[in-house]
C-alpha cells in the first residue's frame, strides 16, 4: 500500500539523518571531561527544547495517523465475557470462563461482531456479554460458528453502533504497519503496533484445541496476548485486514514472544456472509488426493522437481483422483503439479485446500497443471464439499 511505504521511507530517512548529524556534531571526550562540563544554562536549555520541537514535528506529524486511526477504529471494537458451558472434570463438573475481542461488522443493514469461534465455543446467548467501547453491555440475539476456520458470528442489535470498515487482505504485503486492538489479559481497548511478519502460514497446531484444516494466516510482530483473540488487526487506513487469533510463546510462558497469528479478512467475511446468510458453511470440493508428506518426502524435493521439469518444489503434487469427483471430469490425473488455481500460483498442498475452499460451489474455475514436462491449462467446475464422504 502506498500511504504505509510513504510514511516508512519518511520515519526512517528521519532517523538516520538524526543520527548522521549527531554522529558528525558530537565530539569524543574522556568521560571524566564529561562530568566536568557545565550544566546549560536555562537560556540553553531553553533553545533545545526549541530546537528538539522542530526536529520532533515531522515524525510527530506521522504519529498523528496512528492516533487518526485508533480514534477511528476504537468504537467498532468489543470486549467479550463468555462463560462456557458445565464441563466434566477431573473433579466433578465445573465453568470455565474466557474472555476475548470482536470486532463490529455490518451485513445488509444487520450488526454483528465478527469474532473467534474458540472464545465463544460452547457458550449460550446468555452467558456471553459483549461490552461496548461506551460502556453499553449486551448479550448477543444469535451465535453463528464455524469450527473449520475458527471464525464465529454474533447477532447483535442496539442502537448507535459503528460498524469496522473493511480491507482486502490479498492486498497485504510483509512489511506492512499494522495496529492490533483488543483485550490482552481484560485490558480492553489496549492498541500494539507492528508490522506484516510473513503471509500464508499454515499447518499450525495450536495447544488444547483441535485442528483447524482450513489455514492462511498473516503472521505479525505487534504484540498479541490472551484476550487479544477475535479482535481487529488494522492497516494505515483503519480498515480490518484480520482477525487476531493466536500466539506463538516460549517455554512456560502465556505470554507474547513476538509472532501472532490472525485470520485474513477475506477468509472471515467469506466464513461470515455464508453464516449470516445459511447458518453453515458450504466449501467448493475438488476431489484430489495428495502425497503424504513425511512418508514420501523423495516426492517433494527439489531434485525431485527438477527432474520433472520444475524450477522449485512449489505446486500441489497429486497422488491421485477421487472417481466421480469435479476432478475427474476435469482430467487431472495421478502425479499433476498443480501449479496454478483461479488465477493464483499454488504454493502446496494446503495452499491448494485453502483456495479451493474459498471458491463459490458450482463455479467453473481455470488452472493449470504440469504434467510431462508441459504446462497443461484446464477448467474444472467445482462441487459441494458435502456431497462427496471424506
Amino acid at each position: 500500500m502506498a500511504g504505509t511505504r510513504v510514511i516508512e521511507n519518511t520515519m526512517i530517512r528521519a532517523v538516520i539523518a538524526g543520527a548522521m548529524a549527531a554522529a558528525a556534531t558530537t565530539a569524543v571526550r574522556p568521560a571524566a571531561a564529561q562530568w566536568n562540563e557545565a550544566a546549560p544554562t536555562a537560556e540553553q536549555r531553553t533553545k533545545q527544547y526549541e530546537e528538539l520541537a522542530a526536529q520532533a514535528g515531522p515524525m510527530q506529524e506521522q504519529a498523528n495517523v496512528l492516533r487518526k486511526v485508533v480514534h477511528l477504529v476504537k468504537p467498532t471494537v468489543v470486549h467479550i465475557d463468555s462463560v462456557h458451558k458445565d464441563l466434566s472434570g477431573r473433579y466433578g463438573k465445573h465453568q470455565e470462563e474466557d474472555a476475548g475481542s470482536g470486532t463490529i461488522i455490518l451485513y445488509n443493514d444487520k450488526y454483528y461482531v465478527l469474532t473467534n469461534r474458540h472464545v465463544v465455543k460452547d457458550s449460550t446467548d446468555d452467558s456471553i456479554t459483549i461490552k461496548l467501547s461506551d460502556g453499553r453491555e449486551l448479550h448477543p440475539a444469535k451465535i453463528m460458528a464455524d469450527p473449520k476456520t475458527d471464525i464465529a458470528v454474533l447477532a447483535i442489535a442496539a442502537p448507535s453502533l459503528e460498524a469496522t470498515r473493511i480491507g482486502n487482505s490479498r492486498d497485504v504485503e510483509v512489511g506492512d504497519f499494522v495496529l492490533a486492538i483488543g483485550s490482552p489479559f481484560g485490558l480492553s481497548h489496549s492498541v500494539t503496533f507492528g508490522i506484516i511478519s510473513a503471509k500464508g502460514r499454515r499447518d499450525l497446531e495450536f495447544e488444547g484445541e483441535p485442528v483447524v484444516p482450513f489455514q492462511d494466516y498473516l503472521q505479525t510482530d505487534a504484540a498479541i496476548n490472551p484476550g487479544n483473540s477475535g479482535g481487529p488487526l488494522v492497516n494505515l487506513k483503519g480498515e480490518v485486514i484480520g482477525i487476531n487469533s493466536a500466539i506463538a510463546t516460549g517455554q512456560n510462558s502465556i505470554s507474547s514472544a513476538g509472532v501472532g497469528f490472525t485470520i485474513p479478512i477475506d477468509m472471515a467475511m467469506f466464513v461470515a456472509k455464508q453464516l449470516i446468510e445459511h447458518g453453515t458453511v458450504t466449501r467448493a470440493y475438488l476431489g484430489v488426493r495428495f502425497y503424504d508428506k513425511e512418508k514420501d518426502k523423495e516426492k517433494f524435493s527439489a531434485a525431485e522437481f527438477t527432474k520433472i521439469g520444475l524450477p522449485h518444489p512449489e505446486g500441489a503434487r497429486l497422488s491421485g483422483v477421487v472417481a466421480k469427483s469435479p476432478a475427474e471430469a476435469a482430467k487431472l490425473q495421478r502425479d499433476d503439479v498443480i501449479v496454478e488455481f483461479n488465477g493464483v500460483a499454488v504454493e502446496d498442498d494446503s495452499h491448494l485446500m485453502f483456495l479451493v475452499s474459498e471458491v463459490e460451489v458450482g463455479k467453473e474455475v481455470p488452472l493449470i497443471v504440469f504434467r510431462n514436462g508441459q504446462s497443461v491449462p484446464l477448467t474444472v467446475k467445482v462441487g459441494d464439499r458435502s456431497a462427496y464422504p471424506d
